[in-house]
């Protein structure tokens, strides 16, 4: 797949779409990686004890999934600029199941000028927006 050009890009439009399950195992991994081993992103009854419904998904990883079908979509993470995100609900990891995690990338603005592209990101969970105000700034070089 080639490199998406500034020129055929419309406000709008979703350029990019992603449905995947994060797993305990995910979870494990990614604790690992982070050095976030905060016991509610892997233990039930932890999770339970301080009022949880269940195993919590690391935001951050969330977050980076999320930012993930960009740079997929993009097809290089260097044309990044910026990228923010605030947490708004958990994403409750199922032991067996895992969860279900929605990703859909839409085109929010567009600056001729300086050849960038404002992508909004929505993600949800469970039928919900997990994370809100979700958006990635990219610059394109045709």
């Amino acid at each position: 797949m080639s490199a998406p050009k500034f020129a055929e890009l419309e406000v709008g439009t979703i350029v990019a779409k992603s449905d995947l399950v994060l797993t305990r195992e995910d979870l494990v991994r990614y604790a690992g990686a982070s050095g976030d081993t905060n016991p509610i992103h892997y233990n039930d009854a932890v999770a339970a004890k301080v009022g949880l419904p269940g195993v919590l998904a690391h935001g951050m990883l969330t977050a980076g999934v999320a930012l993930q079908v960009v740079v997929d979509w993009i097809g290089d993470p260097s044309t990044v600029v910026s990228y923010e995100t605030r947490f708004t609900r958990p994403v409750v990891v199922d032991p067996f199941d895992g969860a279900a995690v929605s990703v859909s990338v839409k085109v929010g603005r567009l600056d001729a000028e300086a050849r960038t592209a404002r992508l909004d990101i929505t993600v949800g969970h469970g039928g919900q927006t997990v994370l809100g105000k979700t958006q990635a700034l990219v610059q394109l070089r045709d």
